[in-house]
Order: C-alpha cells, then structure tokens, then sequence
C-alpha cells in the first residue's frame, strides 16, 4: 500500500490557521489533528472533502475548552492511502476510535457535519459514555436505502473526474463566494491527482444497501440517539440542497434535542462552519454553558 504525506510547504501562510501540528499514529499511517485551548474536551469532526482548517473560525470563540479536530486519514495534513478502492468505512472508523483511545479523551462534547456525522455518531453509538454532548449539523444516519439519482452521478463524479477539483467543490456546496485563498487552502493537501483516493472514495462509501458496512453501526447511533437524554443540539442551515430539512430527522430522534432552541444558520451551504463559523460557534459556547435551553 503506497502512502503519501502532502509537502508541509503547501500549508504554509494559511490565513487564521496558525495551530500547532500533533500527530497520532494509526497502524502505519499518521493522522493529524488540531488541539487548541484547555478545559471541557469538544471534538470536531470535519466530512468530504474537506479537512480541519473548515473549523479554524471555532478556535477563537471558544477559548474556554480544548478544541480538538483531527484531519480525516486522506484529507488536510494526515497521511493519505494511493488508491480509492484503500479506503473503507471500517478504516475511518477505526482510526477514530484509535485517536479517542490514543489521546484518553472522556466527557466529550462531539460536533460532526457530513461524513464526520456518519463516523462520529457511530463511535458514540457504541462508546456513549465517553460523550457528554453532541452538536449536529448538516449530516444523516443512512441506513442502506437505495441512492437518488443524483447521489449516484456524484459517486461516478467522485469516481471518474480526472482529478477532482476539491476547492470548487467546496464553493459550489457554499452559500457565499469564497476568496481565492480560502479555495487554494482546501486544494493545499492534494498537490495532484495521487492524493486525492480518500475524496474520491467518500461517496461510494455511503451505504445504498442495508448490507453495506457501515450500516450496522448507523444503526446502533440510531438505537443510542434514541435513548440520549444528555443535551443534543441541531444546526442545520437553509442553503444545503441535499441536507436541508433534514434536521427534522433528528430532532424526532433524539429526546433531548427539545431542549435547545430551534436554530436554523442562514445564508450558509453544506460548509455552514466555512462562512458562519463565528456565529456558530457562539451557539456552541452557549449550549456547554446551559444558557441555550428552551425557556
């Protein structure tokens, strides 16, 4: 299995993205991670095809905690796998729980969005106890029904494009025009075509059939979140074409989900954190001090 690390030049000068770089090891693979602050513990867990740097706005507002987000093996300034076909449910999974383990991280307050809520949901359907908050935002639980239409063109896209533009793809899925050098930065990890397998790999992964892998532990997240009585917040935005309304879902599922107001984040895309991050995170530093609930 060849291995690529992206050359540190091209993370240089990143604007508002001055973190230190950590590292955890993962069989013969490294992963990369922010860590930033000190307090409670929030992970966040970045989706496809971005990396860390979509949270760099969160840092700042919340100076209070120990803000962690690590960098998805394939994506930002973890190693990346040669090949799409490397890439699986069960490796990112692993690699997560790993990192939990690695770094003993306990009373968790999770936010995922997009494929980090498919993986990081699942590693709190089957570790509950190591959470002690979870934030959602743009993301689903699917349980293997069969693809849209449209999903399935972006699964040949992901697939088939002879190099997928990353930066572009990141606008288009983004309510509001991105700089030239916020574009150039989610381009930064993947110098060429080479690097990209974990971008190209994410779609085919989602499950569109009720024995894929992943499936059972989507499941198990469903069957946990049903049950959740610790406080569960829902940020979804209004610009999202494929997961707008489906914060709906959630708020049906989980019991404590009641018990924060209904917020919806305007004028953003799927990449919500990318241009209301400010904003968003004030929701958070909000709802880890108790001051968000329904009155």
């Amino acid at each position: 299995m060849e291995i690529l690390k992206t050359n540190s030049s091209r993370f240089k000068n990143l604007k508002d993205y001055p973190f230190q770089e950590n590292y955890v090891s993962f069989d013969d693979l490294n992963m990369h991670y922010i860590d930033e602050g000190s307090g409670e513990t929030i992970l966040a867990l970045h989706g496809e095809p971005s990396w860390s740097y979509l949270y760099r706005k969160f840092v700042p507002v919340l100076p209070d905690y120990r803000f962690i987000a690590p960098d998805l093996i394939g994506f930002g300034k973890s190693d990346k796998i040669v090949g799409w076909k490397n890439y699986s449910f069960d490796l990112h999974y692993r690699s997560l729980e790993n990192f939990v383990n690695k770094l003993a991280l306990d009373d968790i307050t999770l936010v995922v969005q997009d494929w980090g809520g498919l993986l990081g949901l699942s590693l709190l359907g089957e570790y509950p106890e190591k959470f002690k908050r979870v934030v959602i935002m743009n993301t689903f639980l699917p349980t293997g029904k069969q693809s849209s239409f449209m999903f399935k063109l972006w699964v040949w896209f992901a697939r088939y494009h002879p190099s997928l533009p990353v930066g572009r793809l990141i606008q288009f899925a983004t309510a509001q025009h991105l700089s030239n050098e916020t574009i150039a930065a989610y381009n930064a990890p993947f110098p060429s075509r080479k690097y990209k397998s974990g971008a190209r790999a994410f779609p085919s992964l989602v499950p569109s059939d009720p024995n894929d892998p992943g499936v059972q532990a989507m499941k198990k997240a469903r069957e946990t979140l049903s049950e959740w009585t610790k406080p569960a917040l829902v940020l979804f935005s209004d610009k999202d074409p494929i997961m707008s309304g489906l914060e709906g879902f959630f708020y049906e599922l989980i019991p404590s989900s009641g018990d924060q107001q209904k917020i919806i984040i305007e004028n953003a895309g799927h990449f919500l954190q990318e241009v209301k991050g400010q904003e968003i995170a004030g929701y958070i530093n909000q709802f880890m001090k108790g001051t968000l609930t329904v009155r």
